[in-house]
């Protein structure tokens, strides 16, 4: 099986792949790629803003969370990863080799890793250091597709079985073509390599003390609710790096706390999501600190509304049309954001590969306009004329704003005659292993998983997707997502993957709001670092270094 590795090399991957095309990247201060070239220094403290997770356990329920994925970007690898820097432009996301030293593919539905020799595990019990090997590469997958409590297993769906060749050797063979496959092996939000043992001793890998993996940083400290210590790895298999000695992730659910520690320099990362600070913010960030760097890009957080669309009212295309057209997407962008930001077909407008244009969407480019008028219309051939009551499940994650455009939805649609109201829920982690899966009785609220690729909007739209909100079972759609998946032609899945986004503007299964303009910031003195999309906050600052 070895002999085979090399001889099939019939479609050499390795080396760098730009997997995802160019994003709106605004104008910035700062352009990538401009960074001036410095001799990197050892040594200092990041602190940011960070999210204290309910669990660690990336293949469990609640895993699906961006919260315990920001610590694996941290203290874990993958097979690959999304190459990251100042030449990196935020929303691009070249692929390149992290546990793999190299990988190619023989054919349709076959990969093939060579893995790095010598990598070690975090030196913690009951792992202790030893070495990595493919056997930790198929118990990580084999791991994260049998839990049926893991709402990212959809990923790995078309993956039929993994065998270890040798020692550093792993191959992996698909059910069918599956054209986003690396991209998934790479993406921060799902596929770390974790520990057997760790898993073992322990039972699961909920607890902070299970946090155990090959990554640049490990976890020292976690106090509940307050803030988690990363630590330097002495063994970490990239040498020299990371430059940085000690991280501190400080939880602040508070937004005028996190944006008084980030004007006190008490947080060297805007204190936002992805590092980034809030438009509303902006001047007084300028005034405060003027000698941040900053760059503007689109933000692929997305937030929509889901509806029970297996059952009345939301059954009817006609009520669903209604929603979207009550809705006033320019107004909560002004409220929310200063104006600033782009509206969204169903694949965000961040991805500008995938997205399809605006002014190629069709006839369902109109249900995104406001017109209560024509919503009361829609309603009242539909049997609704006098309305309905509805609730909409929401958790505020910690944003003013976020509150703000739910309170504004609420508004636009008792103005056609929909009686809604909120069902908050408690917390981050009844909200997410409920509402975010589906359980719900009427509607929900709520940004989405920011991912790097479309699959993960589109699977929103498939029965079997743990994900699919709306419980959407469109046979047609179920056809179409299932075709791009598995359309290894760029050309020809794009084009798949726009006829679907006019098909999906006419149905109006899910109801997408604006995505904001953002603007990632950082103190100056932290060089070689550029923000981007995604979780991925230790790739970010991996070689980044303080000149301070």
């Amino acid at each position: 099986m070895g002999d085979d590795f090399s001889r099939r090399e019939v479609l050499k991957l390795g080396g760098t792949v730009l997997a995802l095309g160019t994003v709106g990247a605004g104008v910035g201060l700062l352009r990538p790629g401009s960074a001036i070239a410095a001799t990197p220094k050892r040594g200092g403290t990041l602190r940011f803003r960070g999210y204290d997770p309910d669990t660690f356990d990336i293949h469990m329920r609640g895993g699906n969370s961006y919260k315990p994925q920001i610590v694996h970007s941290f203290t874990h690898s993958r097979l690959l990863k999304y190459k990251a820097g100042p030449s990196v432009q935020p929303g691009t996301f070249p692929i390149e080799g992290d546990l793999a030293e190299s990988w190619t593919q023989p054919n349709e539905v076959t990969y093939l890793f060579k893995l790095r020799e010598g990598v070690r595990w975090h030196n913690k019990p009951p792992v202790n250091g030893r070495e990595l090997t493919a056997e930790d590469v198929k118990y990580t997958f084999e791991r994260f597709l049998a839990s049926k409590e893991n709402a990212n297993r959809y990923m790995m769906v078309d993956l039929d079985k993994v065998e270890v060749l040798d020692k550093y050797r792993v191959k992996f063979t698909l059910k069918k073509p599956f054209a986003w496959f690396l991209d998934y092996v790479a993406t921060p939000m799902a596929l770390a390599i974790v520990a057997r043992e760790a898993a073992e001793k322990f039972g699961d890998l909920r607890k902070a003390e299970a946090v155990i993996g090959t990554g640049p940083w490990i976890l020292e400290k976690h106090d509940i609710k307050s803030r988690i210590v990363y630590v330097r790895n002495p063994d970490y298999f990239l040498s020299g790096l990371p430059y940085i000695d000690r991280i501190e992730a400080y939880e602040m659910e508070d937004k005028s706390t996190r944006l008084a520690a980030f004007l006190s320099g008490q947080l060297d990362l805007g204190p936002e999501f992805v590092g980034t600070v809030l438009m509303n913010t902006l001047k007084e960030v300028k005034e405060r600190r003027p000698n941040l760097k900053m760059v503007e890009f689109t933000s692929n957080v997305m937030t929509h509304i889901g509806m029970r669309t297996d059952k009345p009212p939301f059954n009817d295309v006609r009520v669903r049309r209604a929603i979207s057209l009550a809705i006033d997407r320019q107004a909560i962008l002004k409220a929310t954001n200063e104006g600033r930001g782009e509206l969204n077909p169903p694949v965000p407008a961040a991805l500008k590969e995938w997205s399809i244009p605006w002014n190629q969407l069709g006839e369902g480019a109109r249900y995104y306009e406001y017109n209560p008028a024509e919503a009361k219309r829609l309603l009242a051939e539909a049997g609704y004329g006098k309305g309905f009551e509805a609730t909409i499940d929401f958790f505020h994650y910690g944003s003013q704003e976020l509150q703000d455009a739910a309170q504004m939805i609420i508004k636009y649609l008792g103005d056609v005659g929909i009686k809604a109201t909120l069902n908050q829920k408690p917390s981050y982690a009844a909200y997410i292993s409920t509402s975010y899966l589906g359980k719900f009785e009427s509607m929900v609220y709520g940004p989405q998983l920011p991912a790097l690729d479309p699959d993960n909007f589109l699977g929103q739209y498939h029965p079997a997707n743990a994900k699919n909100q709306s419980h959407v079972n469109d046979p047609a759609v179920t056809d179409q997502v299932e075709r791009q998946r598995a359309t290894l032609d760029v050309a020809k899945r794009k084009k798949i993957i726009h006829d679907l986004q006019r098909h999906l503007a006419t149905q109006q299964y899910y109801v997408q709001l604006a995505s904001g303009i953002t603007n990632g910031a950082w103190d100056p003195a932290l060089k070689n670092y550029m923000p981007n999309l995604g979780f991925d906050y230790g790739g970010r600052l991996m070689a980044a270094w303080w000149d301070k």
